[in-house]
């Protein structure tokens, strides 16, 4: 099939460079002026990912998208709304987008589907594609399962076969809120980790897993989802790609935060952790981990005193 993916960073870069490899005629955009496009262009690698002559690079987004019968997209997720609102949507409609980033909206609490259907018509379908793995993982021939969703049934099994392969077995999402929510919130489960790896509170992750899932897991049920979504691939199911891996962008971005070192860039964990305060007040659901996670940001506490505060409270309190 003919797929576009817009976003050519380390995750959108490997999408399209996976897609390739499923034998689809696939083309990588990026905004004019993007500096990860002009390399792929001069070398058509990233140090991470070679393509073939097979994948086609471009700037000229709205004629990609024209073109496209699979719209993939893989932006950060507070700069999902800008994207859409450049896209000729009416060239969208029928034609399936894949979100693939985890992250809730910061001002509105939105989940990315939600964003998404403000601009398109009602017969685009919007999913979403997530789950553990990393590119330095699979690139060198290391399979993982990643889950697909969507509000349709039929658009969901549609691109599971489309997009399986050797290295990735798709789980059927049956729950888009908790998909998402989930996905989302898994980047500060991985910020909160990191933390402890740079107070030298490694141990406690045993306590952070538990009691994060079962955060999770009451706020996924207070927005309408299935609370056991919590458990899936979406959120505990990525947590060793997210909470130990040192690959782990949102880990390796808490460490380095706690023990003062420049990281160079934000987490997507960084935004989500303040949008979920949003939908703590919202829904009126205690959030502990990803509080006392936002405040740590926001320099509102300390970081030791936050973490072990929060993990000397009752257990009987948390569930």
């Amino acid at each position: 099939m003919k797929i576009t993916v817009i976003g050519c960073g380390r995750w959108g870069s490997f999408l399209a460079w996976y897609l390739d490899t499923l034998g689809h005629e696939v083309t990588l955009c990026g905004r004019p002026g993007s500096s990860h496009l002009e390399q792929f262009r001069r070398t058509r690698s990233n140090g991470l990912i070679t393509f073939p002559p097979t994948v086609a690079f471009s700037t000229h987004q709205q004629a990609a998208v024209e073109d496209c019968e699979i719209l993939v997209v893989s932006v950060g997720a507070q700069s999902l709304r800008a994207l859409m609102g450049s896209l000729p949507v009416e060239k969208l409609r029928g034609k399936p987008i894949v979100l693939c980033m985890k992250g809730i909206e910061n001002g509105t609490g939105l989940r990315l589907s939600q964003v998404v259907e403000e601009f398109v018509f009602s017969d685009t379908p919007v999913a979403v594609w997530v789950g553990p793995g990393h590119v330095q993982e699979f690139t060198r021939g290391v399979p993982n399962c990643m889950v697909i969703d969507s509000q349709n049934r039929q658009v969901t099994s549609s691109l599971v076969e489309t997009f399986r392969g050797p290295l990735i077995r798709f789980y059927y999402g049956t729950d888009l809120i908790g998909t998402e929510v989930g996905a989302a919130s898994k980047n500060v489960i991985g910020i909160a980790a990191g933390m402890l790896d740079g107070l030298g509170l490694s141990s406690l992750k045993g306590a952070l897993m538990a009691r994060g899932a079962r955060e999770i897991a009451r706020l996924i049920e207070a927005m309408g989802g299935d609370w056991r979504s919590a458990y899936g691939l979406a959120h505990l199911g990525d947590y060793e790609a997210t909470v130990f891996s040192p690959h782990s962008h949102n880990r390796a971005y808490g460490e380095a935060f706690v023990t003062g070192r420049d990281f160079g860039q934000l987490a997507e964990g960084v935004e989500t952790a303040r949008a979920l305060a949003l939908l703590e007040q919202r829904y009126q659901v205690e959030l502990p981990i990803c509080d006392a996670v936002r405040q740590v940001l926001d320099g509102v506490s300390a970081p030791r005193e936050a973490l072990e505060q929060l993990f000397l409270r009752s257990l009987k309190e948390e569930f």
